[in-house]
Protein backbone atom coordinates (compact mmCIF):
# COMPACT_ATOMS: atom_id res chain seq x y z
CA UNK A 1 0.00 0.00 0.00
CA UNK A 2 1.26 3.33 -0.74
CA UNK A 3 0.33 7.15 0.82
CA UNK A 4 -1.28 9.28 -1.69
CA UNK A 5 0.27 12.74 -2.34
CA UNK A 6 -1.99 16.20 -2.71
CA UNK A 7 -1.71 15.55 -6.94
CA UNK A 8 -3.57 12.05 -6.59
CA UNK A 9 -6.12 13.82 -4.34
CA UNK A 10 -7.20 16.61 -6.32
CA UNK A 11 -7.29 14.40 -9.57
CA UNK A 12 -9.57 11.87 -7.75
CA UNK A 13 -11.97 14.56 -6.11
CA UNK A 14 -12.24 16.69 -9.54
CA UNK A 15 -12.48 13.67 -12.15
CA UNK A 16 -14.28 11.12 -10.17
CA UNK A 17 -16.08 13.06 -7.62
CA UNK A 18 -13.73 11.44 -4.61
CA UNK A 19 -14.64 14.30 -2.16
CA UNK A 20 -17.56 16.80 -2.63
CA UNK A 21 -17.27 19.80 -1.83
CA UNK A 22 -13.51 19.64 -2.61
CA UNK A 23 -10.89 22.75 -1.37
CA UNK A 24 -7.84 22.58 -3.27
CA UNK A 25 -5.59 23.85 -0.89
CA UNK A 26 -5.61 24.52 3.26
CA UNK A 27 -7.56 26.80 4.24
CA UNK A 28 -6.61 29.05 7.32
CA UNK A 29 -7.59 32.65 7.68
CA UNK A 30 -9.13 32.65 11.04
CA UNK A 31 -10.05 28.77 11.05
CA UNK A 32 -8.85 25.79 12.06
CA UNK A 33 -6.92 24.61 8.92
CA UNK A 34 -9.23 22.22 6.53
CA UNK A 35 -8.62 21.46 2.40
CA UNK A 36 -6.17 19.35 0.60
CA UNK A 37 -2.50 18.80 2.57
CA UNK A 38 0.41 17.69 1.09
CA UNK A 39 -0.75 13.58 2.16
CA UNK A 40 -4.27 14.19 3.05
CA UNK A 41 -7.32 16.16 3.19
CA UNK A 42 -8.56 17.94 6.16
CA UNK A 43 -12.42 17.45 6.84
CA UNK A 44 -14.48 20.01 8.19
CA UNK A 45 -17.79 18.74 10.68
CA UNK A 46 -20.85 20.29 9.58
CA UNK A 47 -22.71 22.47 12.18
CA UNK A 48 -25.08 19.67 13.40
CA UNK A 49 -24.47 17.37 16.69
CA UNK A 50 -25.86 14.73 18.50
CA UNK A 51 -24.58 15.42 22.18
CA UNK A 52 -24.63 12.67 24.75
CA UNK A 53 -26.51 14.01 28.45
CA UNK A 54 -27.76 12.07 31.39
CA UNK A 55 -29.99 15.19 31.25
CA UNK A 56 -33.60 12.50 30.88
CA UNK A 57 -32.60 12.02 34.34
CA UNK A 58 -32.05 8.57 33.85
CA UNK A 59 -29.44 6.04 33.82
CA UNK A 60 -28.72 5.20 30.02
CA UNK A 61 -26.44 2.97 29.42
CA UNK A 62 -24.74 3.22 25.56
CA UNK A 63 -24.98 -0.10 23.90
CA UNK A 64 -24.12 -0.48 20.38
CA UNK A 65 -26.90 -2.51 19.81
CA UNK A 66 -29.46 -0.62 21.16
CA UNK A 67 -28.74 3.03 21.16
CA UNK A 68 -31.58 4.86 23.68
CA UNK A 69 -31.90 8.48 21.84
CA UNK A 70 -32.98 10.19 24.70
CA UNK A 71 -29.79 10.13 25.75
CA UNK A 72 -28.88 12.38 23.17
CA UNK A 73 -29.68 16.04 22.30
CA UNK A 74 -29.89 17.22 19.01
CA UNK A 75 -28.05 21.04 18.30
CA UNK A 76 -27.66 22.79 15.23
CA UNK A 77 -25.32 25.90 15.17
CA UNK A 78 -21.74 27.25 14.33
CA UNK A 79 -20.33 26.30 18.02
CA UNK A 80 -21.08 22.83 19.72
CA UNK A 81 -20.16 22.68 23.48
CA UNK A 82 -19.67 18.85 24.69
CA UNK A 83 -19.47 19.02 28.10
CA UNK A 84 -17.09 17.57 30.15
CA UNK A 85 -15.71 14.01 30.24
CA UNK A 86 -18.75 14.05 27.61
CA UNK A 87 -18.66 12.83 23.88
CA UNK A 88 -20.50 14.33 20.60
CA UNK A 89 -21.41 12.36 17.31
CA UNK A 90 -21.58 15.13 14.47
CA UNK A 91 -20.52 14.66 10.58
CA UNK A 92 -18.58 15.88 7.46
CA UNK A 93 -19.51 18.61 5.34
CA UNK A 94 -17.71 16.60 2.70
CA UNK A 95 -19.29 13.24 1.09
CA UNK A 96 -16.84 10.94 -0.04
CA UNK A 97 -16.63 8.27 -2.31
CA UNK A 98 -13.54 5.92 -2.08
CA UNK A 99 -12.43 3.90 -4.56
CA UNK A 100 -12.40 0.32 -5.32
CA UNK A 101 -8.30 0.02 -4.60
CA UNK A 102 -8.22 2.51 -1.56
CA UNK A 103 -8.69 2.38 2.45
CA UNK A 104 -8.24 5.71 4.29
CA UNK A 105 -7.59 6.32 7.92
CA UNK A 106 -8.84 9.45 9.32
CA UNK A 107 -7.00 10.84 12.31
CA UNK A 108 -7.68 13.68 14.74
CA UNK A 109 -6.35 17.19 14.35
CA UNK A 110 -3.74 18.73 16.47
CA UNK A 111 -5.34 21.56 17.51
CA UNK A 112 -8.02 19.98 19.02
CA UNK A 113 -6.06 16.81 20.67
CA UNK A 114 -3.81 19.68 22.10
CA UNK A 115 -6.91 21.01 24.26
CA UNK A 116 -7.86 17.26 24.80
CA UNK A 117 -10.53 17.03 22.19
CA UNK A 118 -10.12 13.15 20.69
CA UNK A 119 -11.74 12.73 17.63
CA UNK A 120 -12.26 9.33 16.81
CA UNK A 121 -12.90 7.69 12.85
CA UNK A 122 -12.78 4.28 11.43
CA UNK A 123 -11.35 3.67 8.15
CA UNK A 124 -12.98 4.46 5.15
CA UNK A 125 -13.45 1.14 3.25
CA UNK A 126 -13.14 0.25 -0.50
CA UNK A 127 -16.06 1.31 -2.21
CA UNK A 128 -17.46 3.20 0.80
CA UNK A 129 -19.71 6.22 -0.15
CA UNK A 130 -21.47 9.42 1.82
CA UNK A 131 -21.13 11.76 4.83
CA UNK A 132 -18.57 10.38 7.53
CA UNK A 133 -20.61 9.96 11.28
CA UNK A 134 -17.72 11.67 14.03
CA UNK A 135 -17.51 10.69 17.11
CA UNK A 136 -15.71 14.06 18.84
CA UNK A 137 -14.88 13.13 22.87
CA UNK A 138 -13.94 15.60 25.64
CA UNK A 139 -11.30 13.99 27.49
CA UNK A 140 -11.27 16.87 30.07
CA UNK A 141 -13.28 18.11 33.27
CA UNK A 142 -13.71 21.59 31.31
CA UNK A 143 -16.62 22.43 28.62
CA UNK A 144 -14.72 22.15 24.81
CA UNK A 145 -15.74 24.49 22.22
CA UNK A 146 -16.25 22.54 18.68
CA UNK A 147 -16.18 25.13 15.53
CA UNK A 148 -18.45 23.69 12.96
CA UNK A 149 -17.66 24.35 9.44
CA UNK A 150 -13.93 24.49 10.24
CA UNK A 151 -11.05 21.44 10.17
CA UNK A 152 -11.77 18.49 12.58
CA UNK A 153 -9.72 15.76 11.35
CA UNK A 154 -7.18 14.67 8.46
CA UNK A 155 -8.31 11.72 6.16
CA UNK A 156 -5.00 9.69 4.57
CA UNK A 157 -5.76 7.70 1.84
CA UNK A 158 -4.00 4.43 0.82
CA UNK A 159 -3.83 3.02 -2.26
CA UNK A 160 -3.35 -1.15 -2.33
CA UNK A 161 -4.65 -3.74 -4.37
CA UNK A 162 -8.71 -4.22 -5.32
CA UNK A 163 -10.11 -6.43 -2.94
CA UNK A 164 -12.62 -9.80 -3.79
CA UNK A 165 -15.38 -7.63 -1.98
CA UNK A 166 -15.70 -4.23 -1.21
CA UNK A 167 -18.22 -2.07 0.86
CA UNK A 168 -20.41 -1.62 -1.91
CA UNK A 169 -20.56 -5.38 -2.92
CA UNK A 170 -20.98 -6.73 0.80
CA UNK A 171 -24.20 -3.72 1.20
CA UNK A 172 -22.61 -2.28 4.26
CA UNK A 173 -24.91 -1.10 6.78
CA UNK A 174 -23.81 2.88 6.47
CA UNK A 175 -23.09 2.54 2.56
CA UNK A 176 -24.67 6.27 1.40
CA UNK A 177 -25.06 7.56 4.62
CA UNK A 178 -26.62 11.13 4.41
CA UNK A 179 -26.63 12.36 8.48
CA UNK A 180 -25.17 11.88 11.33
CA UNK A 181 -25.82 7.91 11.75
CA UNK A 182 -26.32 5.61 14.78
CA UNK A 183 -24.99 2.72 15.33
CA UNK A 184 -26.92 -0.25 13.39
CA UNK A 185 -26.64 -3.74 14.90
Amino acid sequence: MTIKADHWIRRMAQEHGMIEPFVDGQVRAGAISYGLSSFGYDIRVADEFRIFSAATGQLSVVDPKLIDERAMVHYQGDICIIPPNSFALARTMEYFRIPRNVLTICLGKSTYARCGIIVNVTPFEPEWEGYVTIEISNTTPLPAKIYANEGIAQVLFFEGEQPDISYADRKGKYQKQTGITLPRP
